[in-house]
């Protein structure tokens, strides 16, 4: 399996995941900020990194409201695969729910401070989502 990137994509942030060579386990990459809802800059610099590491494959989290629905936040990713898509990458949407309170709670247990949590929460998250997918394609949960 070639390397992947798993992506968790907010408002002003954007949680950056990569795989290891043979596509088993997720580690944080970065977290790309950027002005509120400019989902222009966000993308540009996606881009780059695509090209950076020459990933082909994207995981983005797909934030579903509890019950399965599909709101507001939700249709901006969708837009945001889509537009990855026209660009010639893969994109696989993944059910996010839970991935930030996962990864909060990681980072509680390891007593990391508030200032450091909210550094690497996306990244965290990111690795949730990214290792959910490697786990799958890889037979597992």
């Amino acid at each position: 399996m070639a390397r992947v990137i798993g992506l968790d994509l907010g408002s002003v942030t954007c949680g950056v995941a990569i795989s290891d060579a043979t596509g088993t386990v997720a580690r944080t990459l970065k977290t790309i900020r950027f002005p509120q809802d400019d989902y222009d800059l966000c993308f540009d610099q996606v881009l780059s990194l695509l090209e950076e590491h020459e990933i082909k494959i994207v995981v983005l989290g797909l934030p579903k409201h509890m019950n399965g629905d599909i709101g507001e936040r939700a249709q901006i990713s969708i837009q945001f695969a889509e537009e990855l898509e026209k660009e010639g990458y893969e994109v696989t949407l993944w059910d996010e729910r839970l991935t930030t309170v996962s990864a909060t709670r990681i980072l509680l247990e390891g007593d990391v401070s508030r200032k450091k949590r909210k550094k690497v929460i996306d990244q965290l998250a990111a690795v949730e989502i990214l290792q959910g997918f490697l786990d799958r394609e890889n037979g597992g949960f």
